[in-house]
């Protein structure tokens, strides 16, 4: 069936597959020192599961084009790992799997990526959320996110209006 469901079991090597192909586009923009062959390995896959990512998953001709996770972290909810194909980028995939997990919460939304992914920025800003102030930006990655030091200098928030 096409549309948007929540990914399985059966779905993991899938979702690898299109978290690594989308984060082809990282290469060379985010800091050598955080880029590495697979971007995320099945294990990392598996780990962010086990601490409450949920996946949520495009299909179109029984292909899954993009996947986009949604974890509950108290008074907030986080979109997390927001991948499209690099062949369907550009066709509205990821708005629709955004719109379709901001309607799954009622708690503000916070959006962690890479400060230099210029893309990425603009397409969450296009879809309503604003980035947050450099100084609360630190606060809020070492609040709701397990990332190392490297990354947490390297990322931005950008929030809900509910924020």
């Amino acid at each position: 069936m096409d549309g948007i469901r929540r990914c399985g079991a059966d779905d993991l090597d899938a979702i690898c597959e299109v978290i690594n192909d989308g984060a082809s586009a990282y290469r060379g923009v985010i800091p050598d020192d955080c880029w590495h062959e697979p971007y995320m390995p099945a294990d990392e896959l598996r780990a962010q599961i086990a601490d409450g990512v949920e996946f949520w998953c495009y299909v179109e001709d029984t292909d899954l084009r993009g996947v986009m996770g949604i974890q509950p972290k108290g008074e907030v909810t986080l979109i997390r790992h927001a991948y499209v194909r690099t062949v369907r980028r550009q066709t509205g995939i990821g708005g629709r799997l955004l719109e379709h997990l901001r309607a799954r919460t009622t708690t503000p939304i916070l959006i962690g990526t890479w400060a230099a992914a210029a893309w990425a920025i603009a397409f969450y800003r296009k879809h309503g959320f604003e980035l947050v102030p450099p100084q609360q930006t630190k606060k809020l990655l070492r609040t709701y996110w397990s990332i190392p030091p490297r990354q947490l200098e390297t990322s931005v928030v950008l929030a809900s209006s509910e924020f």
